[in-house]
């Protein structure tokens, strides 16, 4: 018998779950009732076998993606892939760098193509594909850290903006991470985009070697990591402030190279209650590198 998704509308009969194993999506559309509904309907469908699409090429997406080809055939798998390959010169990366961003995008295709909306997002735990229209716009609530409630900050995306994708990485997060950043949220043209960069970016908030910073192979936290043997963090105990904007700087860096290339929006980078952005619209963007007081946004709960 074949396992099916756990599918339904919220209490507040405007957002639609849908569940599937590790796959856990939040939805709503804005629109005409019918198109709201024929958007929904879609949207089952299409994630109903998805979880087992990815399961099938799993071995593959857990190997290190090759920036030039690759072997995959699902169309997510392979908008993992794309979304991962420019980094895969460079770096260890593989497609499931991608994965939540990419489902993401998937599903919001699927509401896209079932009817007109004046705006819709699909938020898979945290990573998010967007649908704006003229005048709409979407507020994106930053958390100092992915394991805490309080709202740091908001970013607001307008329709005119160029992001559509949205997603945070960092060592607090669903995945391991090879940096030490609490978090690190970027704004990008999709979400499986965006899902990479961050991966990305929130390695390089990084201070190696520190004795401070405790680290561990993946694979004894989880046998089957696609990360193997690599290093990632656990802990990080205390920074003087100039070790903080140390890790900042070499982050920032990052995020600008990748701002240049068109391959971000703009990133939110926070590591233990320090905050800097780099950007484009709805972003406070650094204009260098170089840090002062002034250019690190200390954050507050609110």
């Amino acid at each position: 018998m074949k396992r099916l998704p756990q599918i339904a509308l919220l209490p507040d009969g405007k957002r639609l779950h849908l569940q599937d194993g590790p796959i856990d999506l939040i939805i709503e559309a804005k629109g005409s009732e019918g198109d709201v509904h024929a958007a929904y309907e879609a949207a089952a469908q299409r994630f109903t076998g998805l979880l087992d699409e990815l399961c099938d090429e799993l071995i593959e997406l857990r190997k290190a993606a090759d920036p030039a080809r690759s072997a995959l055939n699902g169309v997510v798998a392979r908008r993992m892939h794309a979304a991962v390959a420019p980094f895969a010169a460079e770096h260890f990366i593989t497609p499931m760098a991608a994965v939540a961003g990419s489902v993401a995008e998937e599903i919001l295709g699927a509401l896209l193509e079932a009817a007109r909306l004046d705006r819709a997002y699909v938020n898979n735990g945290g990573d998010i594909a967007l649908h704006l229209t003229e005048s709409e716009g979407f507020t994106v609530g930053l958390m100092d850290r992915p394991d805490s409630r309080g709202v740091m900050q908001t970013i607001t995306i307008e329709a005119e903006d160029a992001a559509r994708g949205i997603a945070t990485s960092g060592r607090h997060g669903r995945s391991f991470s090879l940096g030490i950043a609490d978090a690190v949220t970027v704004l990008a043209r999709t979400a499986s985009q965006a899902d990479a960069a961050a991966t990305i970016i929130a390695n390089a908030v990084d201070l190696p070697g520190h004795p401070a910073v405790l680290r561990c192979p993946a694979n004894e936290l989880q046998p089957d990591s696609d990360l193997g043997a690599r290093l990632v963090t656990r802990d990080v105990g205390l920074l003087r402030e100039s070790e903080i904007e140390e890790a900042l700087r070499a982050g920032v860096s990052r995020a600008q190279q990748l701002l240049a290339a068109g391959l971000i929006e703009g990133a939110a980078l926070r590591l233990l209650g320090e905050t800097v952005m780099v950007g484009a619209s709805g972003m406070k963007a650094e204009a260098s590198p170089a840090f002062h007081r002034g250019a690190i946004e200390r954050g507050a709960h609110v």
